[in-house]
């Protein structure tokens, strides 16, 4: 089988090229150029897309003795995820880039230049691994080292995406035995440190960046109820959960401190309150997709039992799904949870799953605390 391996220049990409090469396949390795900013370093940055990661990527491919390119898709990654990210946090809402790249370059321009070019398949170095139903359909399972799983961030893989991607690491064992792997095989990466944060934005300084490209317009802190608490220099800079710099001069009457609960685009708001309404126990998200064969219950619109995930590291939690039609014929799937979930931010992903198996994802328009709404119907000026 033709493979193209993804090269991100980390240790799990070079040895799941290494065991591609050892399966027997024919491997080219490939680094993507997701940006034309000249003397992106890894120094200082916690990216994961620098020169040096394209230089540690070059390397592996020459132990392995396979061949090398480095494609650049600076300009759709720009648009596909950079301009994307900033166009919801305009918005008011939190998105997640990692997904977008996953399902727009890494598995969708990457895979459609790869089958374009006669490969077979797409190898990168996820934590995931894909299982055949009774049919030979396949499904996107959880990784054996659930510690590393990366299985969330590739919820927004479609069946026929899953059908030429191969995950080589399914079933390591741990982060660990491959480090250990790399070192035995001699690639140079062995104990590089593991990527994190967002990687166009190096520095981490998220609120920063964005206020350098989103214009600042000041507005009202709200409590709940809709009163007046303070002012904010741009709703962007905040997000759900947030405790810290929320510049309001008097406390809360109960002397406890306030989180940001929601924020409103539309009217320029932050809204503020205690910790406990940020509980929230019913999702609803849009952009709806399927990780394989969607379930028969799905399709008919009738409530199945999930486990919904919301972030990358966090823990599933029980609830029961169903999909819906909103007035604009876009489909829904709404999640009502067995229990209250702390903190979720429109914009967010959940991807829901049924044991280790994703089903799918949607991106969440609305997370319903049921004290904040009822808070909001009490407010003379509820919206």
């Amino acid at each position: 089988m033709r493979v193209l391996a993804a090269m991100s220049g980390g240790v799990d990409s070079a040895v799941a090229a290494a065991r591609a090469v050892e399966a027997g396949h024919d491997v080219v390795g490939v680094h993507l150029a997701l940006s034309r900013m000249p003397g992106t370093l890894r120094t200082g940055s916690r990216g994961c897309c620098t020169i040096e990661d394209s230089q540690d990527a070059w390397r592996a491919c020459e132990r392995l003795g396979i061949p090398y390119y480095v494609w650049d898709f600076s300009e759709r990654f720009k648009e596909d995820v950079v301009d994307d990210f900033i166009a919801e946090y305009a918005a008011g809402r939190t998105p997640n880039p990692c997904m977008r790249c996953n399902e727009r370059i890494k598995f969708a321009a990457l895979l459609e230049k790869a089958l374009a070019l006669g490969f077979d398949a797409v190898a990168t170095g996820h934590y995931a691994k894909v299982v055949r139903d009774a049919d030979g359909r396949p499904e996107l399972h959880r990784a054996s080292d659930w510690a590393k799983d990366q299985s969330y961030v590739l919820g927004v893989l479609t069946e026929q995406q899953l059908e030429h991607c191969l995950f080589p690491l399914a079933d390591a064992a741990s982060k660990a035995d491959v480090r250990a792997e790399a070192e035995r095989r001699g690639l140079a990466v062995a104990s590089k440190p593991d990527s994190h944060d967002i990687c166009f934005i190096p520095d981490g300084d998220t609120r920063g960046w964005l206020a350098e490209r989103i214009e600042m317009e000041p507005g009202d802190i709200v409590s709940a109820e809709g009163e007046k608490l303070g002012e904010h220099p741009g709703a962007h800079a905040y997000t759900v959960g947030q405790r810290r710099g929320l510049g309001i001069g008097r406390p809360a009457p109960d002397g406890k401190p306030r989180f940001v609960l929601e924020i409103r685009p539309k009217s320029n708001e932050v809204v503020v309150g205690p910790e406990r309404m940020l509980d929230v126990v019913q999702l609803t998200g849009i952009r709806v997709s399927w990780a394989g064969r969607p379930l028969d219950e799905a399709e008919r619109g009738e409530p199945f039992p999930v486990l919904v995930q919301v972030r990358a590291h966090g823990d599933p939690e029980p609830g029961t799904a169903r999909v819906t039609e909103g007035d604009d014929g876009e489909r829904r799937l709404v999640v009502d949870l067995d229990e209250p979930m702390r903190g979720v931010a429109p914009g967010q992903t959940m991807v829901v799953y049924q044991g280790t198996r994703v089903l799918g994802q949607a991106t969440i328009d609305s997370a319903r605390s049921a004290e904040l709404a009822a808070s909001a119907d009490r407010s003379p000026d509820a919206r």
